[in-house]
């Protein structure tokens, strides 16, 4: 952790403890989701939060006040954070503190000045950029560089939030968090982001959770980038469709119980004129099946593969948030599995694992 002045690095033990963030917009996103990730119980004060914030309080992550601070709040706190990304506001924040003899730090990364003539700039670019299932310790180092070196990040909400701490003073950050059945950025606009940065001659990263090319859009991301003449260059990050089983001790490959792994999304039910996987085929694949953000239609597909003749006894898991303090499982047959899910909560986003691998003891006889 830094001081405002950016000389001091200290640890605090955070963990388990009640710790209160002045800010919910994209200047504090990235402090949020670290304090996450080391397990405070991180509570925000923000009249006007982003959506990614928003959603970290509707899956229970923090807790979230959408008003101004009191003195009363500030002092009933362990430790504060001023984190407004306003200059003149944190520093309020911090005075307001001292008064009440309470520990307040700044936690933003807060805009410098640039040099005279400003950044010296080599043409636009965009880094697709896969950030991995959300803990930050699952970036890869190629991924932080590219974040720390950028004009501009665009990030989505289940991409590791916690690094973007480490973004450059002065840089950008976007916020275009897609949230099911809520807040939506368009793909359209995330594209025309993309190009209007880069080709303002700035690096531009997008940071996504998971692999990009794997239900990310970056496909999409690259082609309108291409079609405006845009450099693009490709961090791979590490897919939740791999993550999220292994962090719930799942091996998608296990050589005693399959030869292999088939990952498809759910985001369409069996039957919608939409897909185009032939479901019936999958339930006799005898391959582990990964679903992804499939949750709300976990009745159906179930359903859908017992009567394509899979058993219904099959070993089934469901893990949310994964690579999060908040990370869930719940573990059933394929016949039960639609509702062990909805009885313990569990939503989006979330992986599906069916298949012999599912039911996987490590401590059990080969």
């Amino acid at each position: 952790m830094t001081s405002a002045s950016g000389d001091l690095r200290v640890d605090l033990p955070v963990h388990g403890r009640v710790v209160l963030v002045v800010g919910g917009g994209v200047a504090a996103l990235g402090r949020i989701a670290a304090l996450r990730a080391a397990q405070a119980e991180v509570v925000v004060f923000s009249a006007d939060p982003v959506a990614s914030v928003t959603d970290f309080a509707e899956r229970d992550l923090i807790v979230l006040h959408q008003r101004d601070v009191t003195e009363g709040d500030l002092a009933d706190a362990w430790l504060i954070y001023a984190a407004t990304g306003d200059v003149e506001a944190d520093a309020d924040i911090v005075s307001r503190a001292a008064a009440l003899r309470r520990f307040c730090l700044i936690g933003t990364g807060l805009p410098s000045r640039e040099p005279a003539g400003g950044r010296l700039k080599l043409g636009g670019r965009v880094v697709l950029v896969g950030g991995g299932p959300g803990d930050p310790g699952l970036l890869t180092l190629t991924g932080m560089r590219a974040i720390q070196e950028a004009d501009v990040v665009i990030a989505d909400r289940l991409a590791p939030l916690a690094a973007l701490q480490y973004v450059r003073p002065g840089a950008e950050i976007i916020d275009v968090a897609k949230i099911p059945r809520g807040e939506f950025t368009s793909q359209e606009e995330i594209n025309r982001l993309l190009v209007a940065h880069a080709k303002a001659g700035k690096s531009v990263v997008r940071l996504k959770g998971g692999d990009n090319f794997v239900f990310g859009r970056g496909g999409e991301e690259w082609q309108a980038c291409a079609a405006a003449g845009i450099e693009v260059q490709l961090v791979p990050g590490v897919s939740s469709a791999l993550a999220a089983p292994a962090l719930a001790g799942i091996p998608v490959t296990h050589r005693s119980l399959n030869q292999g792994f088939t990952v498809v999304t759910g985001h369409v039910p069996p039957g919608d004129p939409r897909s185009t996987l032939d479901w019936a085929a999958l339930a006799r694949t005898g391959t582990a099946l990964i679903v992804m953000m499939g949750v709300a239609n976990l009745p159906t597909i179930s359903a859908t593969l017992i009567e394509a003749g899979m058993d219904p006894a099959t070993p089934a898991a469901t893990v949310a948030d994964a690579g999060h303090p908040g990370q869930r499982s719940v573990r059933a047959s394929v016949a039960d599995i639609a509702r062990v899910t909805s009885e313990a909560g569990i939503s989006a986003p979330a992986v599906t694992i069916i298949g012999s691998v599912a039911g996987f003891d490590p401590l059990a006889p080969e």
